[in-house]
């Protein structure tokens, strides 16, 4: 693995935990709207602090590359649920292009689930790398 290749993989982990990581911290400042949205689109607001949790600390696992695989399937799982229900209003362009948006992190997810965390991972440190 060449210099370019090892860097890659902890600036991709980094450009896709950012959203994840941004949105869970988001969400606790406005709370009551963030629930209030959800319980509009049928969602219980009583799942708020899951969603939370799931997004900081898969979020904070794939940055960290520490147990990738298994945080990565685990927002990949949590993105295509919220594009389902969230963004699945397709005449309007802006849900479209949103639900669009969450298949292609999907994709980065699922990429990172198939070929592990790279260089620069906690994951590595038991596996002697």
């Amino acid at each position: 693995m060449n210099q370019i290749q090892a860097f890659s993989f902890p600036l991709g982990r980094l450009l896709i935990a950012a959203i994840f990581i941004m949105a869970g911290i988001q969400k606790i400042p406005g709370y009551a709207g963030t629930q209030g949205y959800m319980e509009s689109m049928g969602v219980p607001g009583e799942l708020l602090p899951l969603v939370i949790i799931i997004e900081i600390f898969a979020g904070l696992a794939v940055l960290l590359g520490w147990k990738t695989r298994f945080a990565a399937v685990a927002l990949a799982g949590f993105i295509i649920l919220a594009a389902a229900i969230f963004h699945s209003n397709f005449a309007d362009q802006m849900q479209f292009i949103l639900f669009m948006k969450n298949l292609a992190i999907t994709g980065g997810l699922l990429l990172l689930f198939a070929n592990g965390p790279g260089a620069y991972a906690l994951d590595n440190r038991s596996q002697g790398k």
